[in-house]
């Protein structure tokens, strides 16, 4: 008696994703202990800084041996979504993590989301050839499944992993096809890198608990209200500011150094020149907590205390020039540094609490870069407290719009050039099942 399609399909998927998640799950979770292990043997020998231009020379050795089509990284991963053609070569995930561990090893200030991200995919486009005459709906969703997962893992966010897929390759139209395996791929990447025994960051937003009673003020007070449509302005802006700045290097760097391998070898001087002219080490590396409890970090962000007011300014410095050179990572983490200093530096002007204004700032203007505010509002909810949802939500919403172009060209592209007809590929309606 044959099987139901139906029955068959679920399996299918049940499988797939079952596969995936376990692959990047324990990925992620080895990913992450490396990161751990490289950034504690910077923090112990400093003097690896100077070992930067060095490692900007392997990797950009590296990046000139994989080919610009898996250095692209994340803007593959788009485009292969939007319009299959070649497919995600299981190489990227080599590639990159051994990208981001030289990056960080020696001080680079980059960050990591990107790398999981690439690895999911990556791994996605293998189980993708295993699987005879994959369909190209099929392809498209195992590799948002992939991005999810990667997302999910690293951050320990697994709703938003799945959003993050949909939004950020769906130009808004999100294809509740791929709903089940993104939400799953996600959330069982999450539990793998859990049972690894890897723990993500917790942050403590006190002001968040009562919020009311932290600012002698209802929820929906003018002050709230001001504070989330401030800060969504400024955030947005200053999401702006760091995609104009990271193409502008990478448009500096590609017209004055012909070689491509040397790139990173001038971005890690200019990175080093930064650490002299500043006189300040904060703004190297991820910057998410410090044995040193006067560094500027992440999670000082969120305590009470002197902030410097340009911090943000040179952590975005800092990271434009790594990125538009050519070093790897991502730049969730360094644009979290950059909201929550500027968010904790407006709760002081505004008199709203640090911490509240922080967590804004740290949820928007990833949102505003990457255009996932839907999935930076669901992040800041599982890391901060669904409770206060709705202040994410207006200052993601608000960055977003007013942020201009997002950092991965990708998602400019034409949806309708890119699809070429193909009515499998085709942008999804809602008799196609999207909303």
């Amino acid at each position: 008696m044959p099987m139901n399609p139906l029955i068959r399909e679920i399996g299918k998927w049940a499988l797939l994703c079952l596969m995936l998640s376990v692959l990047t799950g324990s990925a992620c979770a080895f990913f992450l202990w490396s990161l751990e292990q490289v950034t504690h043997l910077h923090a112990i020998h400093p003097n690896l800084l100077w070992g930067l231009p060095a490692a900007g020379l392997a990797i950009g050795w590296l990046s000139v041996q994989v080919g610009p089509e898996i250095n692209s990284g994340n803007k593959l991963l788009i485009r292969e979504i939007r319009h299959r053609e070649h497919g995600v070569p299981f190489l990227m995930a080599p590639f990159v993590l051994t990208a981001t561990l030289l990056t960080h090893l020696f001080g680079g200030p980059a960050g990591r989301e990107g790398t999981a991200v690439q690895m999911g995919g990556s791994i996605a486009g293998g189980l993708a050839r295993l699987i005879p005459r994959i369909s190209d709906r099929d392809m498209r969703v195992l590799l948002m499944a992939g991005i999810a997962a990667g997302f999910g893992g690293v951050f320990g966010t697994p709703m938003a992993g799945a959003i993050f897929a949909l939004e950020l390759a769906a130009l808004g139209r999100l294809e509740t096809r791929a709903v089940v395996p993104c939400l799953a791929a996600s959330i069982l990447s999450d539990v793998v890198c859990d049972a690894w025994g890897i723990h993500h960051t917790s942050y403590v937003v006190e002001s968040l608990v009562h919020p009311a009673a932290a600012l002698r003020l209802t929820p929906l007070s003018g002050r709230l209200i001001l504070g989330c449509v401030v800060g969504g302005v400024l955030f947005g802006l200053t999401a702006r500011l760091f995609v104009g700045m990271t193409h502008k290097v990478q448009r500096l760097f590609s017209r004055w150094i012909k070689l491509p391998l040397l790139r990173p070898v001038v971005g890690g001087c200019l990175v080093i020149a930064l650490v002299y002219l500043t006189g300040s080490r904060d703004f190297l590396g991820l910057g998410v907590s410090s044995a040193d409890p006067s560094a500027v970090t992440i999670v000082r962000a969120f305590q009470p205390g002197s902030i410097p007011n340009w911090s943000w300014w040179w952590k975005l410095v800092f990271t434009a020039v790594t990125l538009g050179s050519g070093f790897k990572g991502g730049e969730a983490t360094p644009l979290f540094f950059v909201g929550a200093t500027l968010g904790h530096v407006l709760g002081v002007c505004l008199g709203i609490p640090v911490d509240l204004m922080a967590a804004m700032g740290f949820a928007a203007v990833f949102a505003g870069t990457t255009h996932t505010p839907i999935a930076c509002s669901v992040m800041a909810g599982e890391l901060f407290g669904a409770e206060s949802i709705m202040y994410f939500t207006a200052s993601c919403l608000i960055a977003n719009r007013l942020s201009g172009a997002g950092v991965y060209s990708a998602q400019q592209s034409d949806a309708g050039k890119l699809h070429n007809g193909d009515p499998d590929t085709a942008p999804p309606t809602r008799e196609s099942g999207a909303v």
